[in-house]
């Protein structure tokens, strides 16, 4: 089998969907979990003002009212949580989309004492963070208090890793990857899109420039420049379309290089790195 179709069944991405089924999917697949574990009342979401976080925050909040009301327990409850670090450049976007999404409770937590704290510990250890790493630390900073109110709550931390950002390993080992359970794997950038426009979300908040926004040497560096390929592009790949082979090994590149990420710790077991 060829790497591409291998990484496409690997990821479970179609080439086509219907929004309106696979909201269903996702918001399905939300309230089986929660009934399966009839312990766990909260599902917990850090809501960033972008396309991927505003997706699953109006899938969970669907799949917590609902659930509320098919079984009448008020205890259900969907907590939006906002993880600035000091004051966050798109803010406005993430009011907006908290207007969309309406949780049933939002939450603040300012992540930048904890993160300059950590720093200091560190370089007094000895330890100078480069930007880049301490970008991570921010990611890691945000999983952690999210775990924290999941705790508090009886709740579990919801993920946004979809197939565009899983095949190129755009994410935080053990920050933003770091999560519990994850409604929109399966779909690749465009049908995240397309699910919004069919929940009747605000176009600005998907049309936006994807950003990470974790370096302060370049704030708000759109992924598609950190990556050297468009979201166009993955999503084109991933729905089997042939590119050409420049782009395709950049694509697959990054997939090979980053398969630790999309797994549990490795053990002697595992033969995936030999």
């Amino acid at each position: 089998m060829a790497l591409q179709q291998e990484i496409i069944q690997a990821l479970g991405v179609k080439p086509q969907i219907d929004p309106a089924q696979e909201i269903r999917v996702s918001v399905d697949f939300l309230k089986t979990y929660l009934k399966k574990y009839p312990f766990i009342k909260s599902l917990v979401l850090g809501i960033s003002g972008g396309q991927d976080s505003t997706l699953t925050g109006k899938l969970c909040q669907t799949a917590i009212s609902e659930l509320r009301e098919e079984t009448g327990d008020e205890s259900y409850q969907f907590i939006a949580v906002r993880l600035p670090f000091g004051v966050q450049a798109d803010e406005q976007d993430c009011q907006d989309a908290i207007t969309f999404i309406q949780p049933d409770r939002v939450l603040t937590v300012n992540i930048k004492g904890a993160v300059l704290a950590s720093e200091q510990a560190l370089r007094e250890a000895g330890i100078e963070l480069s930007d880049f790493i301490r970008g991570n630390e921010k990611a890691r900073e945000r999983m952690k208090a999210q775990y924290s109110i999941a705790g508090m709550t009886k709740g579990v931390v919801v993920g946004t890793d979809h197939g565009a950002e899983a095949v190129t390993g755009f994410f935080t080992k053990y920050g933003d990857g770091g999560t519990d359970i994850n409604p929109i794997f399966r779909l690749n950038k465009r049908q995240g899109k397309a699910l919004l426009k069919t929940l009747g979300c605000p176009e600005h908040l998907y049309q936006k420039a994807p950003t990470a926004d974790l370096e302060d040497d370049r704030p708000s560096l759109p992924d598609e420049a950190a990556l050297g390929v468009t979201y166009e592009q993955i999503d084109d790949y991933l729905e089997g379309k042939t590119l050409d082979e420049g782009t395709s090994k950049i694509i697959e590149g990054w997939y090979l290089k980053t398969e630790h990420k999309r797994r549990t710790p490795i053990t002697v077991f595992d033969d995936f790195w030999k």
